[in-house]
């Protein structure tokens, strides 16, 4: 569905992305793994059209990104973001509704906050949360209330940025289960980008990783540990000795 063919970007003389070449079939989970700094969340931007590449070229479902009806290409996509960016000034519903609340396909209020409800079920929930606001939530609540806003218009395509930072590893077990269940559940195509190997193992099909601005490494989460590629076990297992830290 997605793919991508020697992506280049740079800012000044950062140079991030240095030729990405990477393939995410359709209703596969893709989590992109890699150091701090890297350009994980660059790549993001770039297939969400906001940043442009230099060069090279990235499409969906074999149409250029950067070209066409933005809000239309921007349509198919959830996003759940890594801090929960939700409004403060907004109730919790009015959050999971955001986009069903706006645009030409707008829904009426009574109905969108009935779709919010739904959503809010569907990640653990209860009605009354509904009516509160983000700032009475715990960190938990909140994130589940962003990947009920992820899924609230029924997206072809979800983007996890860093799903369970900031969480306690019982919590972060519960996103990762929800974030699985509800992928397979909707048949959608996921790109996770993650340093948490708790949660690759939990929600990859297959898994990339980034470094040095290019895809070092891509195969089934499966074929993980049993790789020999040096980047890849040094950063699965946290090692302080590697090809990664002889080149900082």
């Amino acid at each position: 569905m997605i793919e991508l063919r020697e992506v280049h970007k740079k800012f000044g003389d950062n140079r991030v992305l240095q030729g990405v070449n990477l393939r995410i079939p359709s209703a596969t989970s893709m989590v992109i793994i890699g150091g701090s700094g890297t350009g994980k969340s660059v790549l993001l931007k770039c297939i969400l059209g906001l940043v442009r590449p230099d060069s090279g070229t990235i499409t969906l479902d074999g149409q250029d990104v950067t070209k066409g009806d933005r809000d239309a290409f921007l349509a198919r996509f959830g996003m759940l973001f890594q801090g929960g960016a939700l409004f403060d000034s907004l109730r919790v519903w009015e959050n999971v509704a955001f986009r069903l609340l706006r645009g030409s396909t707008a829904l009426p209020k009574a109905q969108a906050r009935e779709v919010a409800v739904e959503k809010l079920r569907r990640v653990g929930l209860k009605p009354e949360v509904a009516d509160l606001f983000p700032a009475e939530l715990s960190g938990g609540m909140q994130k589940r209330v962003g990947l009920a806003r992820a899924i609230a218009a029924e997206p072809e395509i979800i983007f996890f940025d860093e799903p369970t930072t900031g969480l306690d590893p019982i919590m972060s077990g519960v996103i990762n289960d929800l974030i699985r269940e509800i992928v397979v559940e909707m048949g959608a195509t996921a790109m996770t980008i993650t340093h948490d190997m708790s949660s690759v193992r939990a929600i990859a099909d297959n898994v990339a990783m980034l470094h040095g601005g290019v895809i070092q490494w891509t195969g089934p989460v499966s074929e993980l540990d049993a790789t020999p590629d040096p980047y890849v076990q040094q950063f699965i297992h946290g090692k302080a000795d590697g090809p990664i830290a002889s080149v900082r």
